[in-house]
């Protein structure tokens, strides 16, 4: 199974102006950080923000008029089901989505948008697959995979072309890798020409489905995880791309989910971009230090940037909280007039800006008479600002009770 580069060259000729050349810049803040000159390639600035638009416009121009005429259907968490809607509104195709239950909200309602009829089923990827499988027989409709097609595939090597173009000399190219669709296109169109790039995936740690394929030599389906990488939560990759990337990828990494959560903060305050989990994975294993060495000149597909607002929030606290620059102890005191001004006053004069105060005489528990927890939370520079403020109140005999 393969992906030619003239597949890939053809498929970038097909799409053309419909789907952004998307910009590939250097990040000095993040280059001087990680050591390596890193470059963001931002995919999430398309249309319908991913990369998933290449994939989807290509295999949609190649249906016959019989098969544009039926209809065509489709599984997705979002970024698919958003490319197929706005690609098939634009070739006049109609198209069904089916997205889990739990997709957020603004996949969803884009995907309507962009004129798809989106259907609600199963709790994950797999599920909401197969009751896509089953109305495409029950309605007589044209499937269209996320990942697992050559159609498919080869328009999303098209971003493998950009790269090369923008980044003649790159050393390194990092992908984030759901079911394989994106990395076996960027890497068909890559090594055909520049073998000496590397070529890296990277998955969230509860859910290696590709490096797991690879280790056993095919496919198979994880138990199913939460992942502030939605976009890449496939428990199985498919036959297809596996065959790809174990043939042409050159390593397979994975993120925790504070370190998604982290990047995609960064990316947001230092960069100026909003990413999604997924598009922030690439980036989060450079952060980490698990790719690549000094100097190496890297390229981190930004390749969506779909978040629900209703949890940005929370994807930013918990970032703040892996940077260490969001904090909450308990203190215990003597509860005695004065005490907690004198501990407010400690924080305050470091620098620490007070976000809450908890301070319960009555519901305390594990304390002696006279004495109550104090719970702060607190804003900080760092790690090292938090360990400063708390070893002053150390000095000043406060009773450290908890780290959360």
């Amino acid at each position: 199974m393969s992906v030619s580069i003239e597949d890939i060259h053809a498929a970038r000729a097909r799409i053309g102006d419909a789907v952004f050349l998307t910009p590939c810049r250097k990040s000095t803040i993040l280059s001087r950080e990680c050591g390596r000159r890193v470059y963001l390639k931002l995919d999430n600035l398309q249309m319908t923000g991913s990369f998933k638009e290449r994939g989807a416009r290509n295999k949609l121009m190649l249906l016959s008029k019989v098969d544009r005429d039926r209809g065509v259907i489709a599984a997705s968490a979002g970024n698919h089901a958003q490319a197929v809607a706005y690609h098939g509104a634009e070739l006049g195709i109609k198209t069904k989505i089916v997205m889990p239950l739990g997709t957020p909200l603004i996949k969803v309602e884009r995907t309507k948008s962009f004129g798809g009829q989106v259907v609600l089923a199963g709790d994950n990827f797999d599920e909401a697959y197969r009751v896509a499988r089953e109305i495409e027989k029950e309605e007589g409709l044209v499937f269209v995979h996320p990942f697992n097609d050559e159609d498919v595939i080869a328009g999303q090597g098209s971003l493998g072309l950009e790269i090369l173009e923008q980044m003649p000399d790159v050393d390194i190219i990092v992908v984030a890798v759901g079911g394989g669709g994106l990395i076996s296109g960027v890497a068909s169109a890559v090594k055909a020409t520049h073998p000496h790039v590397r070529i890296i995936g990277v998955e969230p740690e509860v859910l290696p489905s590709m490096k797991r394929a690879v280790e056993v030599g095919h496919p198979i389906a994880l138990v199913a995880h939460q992942t502030l990488a939605d976009g890449v939560a496939v428990r199985k990759v498919g036959e297809i791309t596996a065959a790809i990337v174990s043939k042409l990828v050159d390593d397979l990494v994975t993120v925790s989910e504070s370190e998604i959560a982290e990047s995609i903060l960064m990316l947001l305050e230092q960069e100026k971009t909003l990413a999604e989990g997924a598009g922030a994975a690439s980036l989060a294993a450079i952060r980490a230090g698990k790719i690549g060495k000094p100097d190496d000149k890297i390229c981190a597909i930004i390749c969506g940037g779909n978040i629900d607002m209703n949890i940005i929030s929370r994807i930013i606290e918990n970032g703040l909280v892996a940077a260490g620059r969001l904090q909450r102890i308990a203190v215990q005191i003597t509860d005695t007039p004065g005490t907690l001004a004198k501990i407010l006053s400690i924080v305050g004069d470091l620098k620490g800006n007070i976000l809450e105060v908890r301070h319960n005489r009555t519901f305390t528990s594990g304390t002696t008479f006279g004495t109550t927890n104090v719970e702060l939370k607190i804003e900080t520079k760092n790690k090292a600002h938090f360990e400063k403020i708390k070893s002053e109140l150390n000095e000043n005999c406060f009773k450290l009770i908890e780290f959360l």
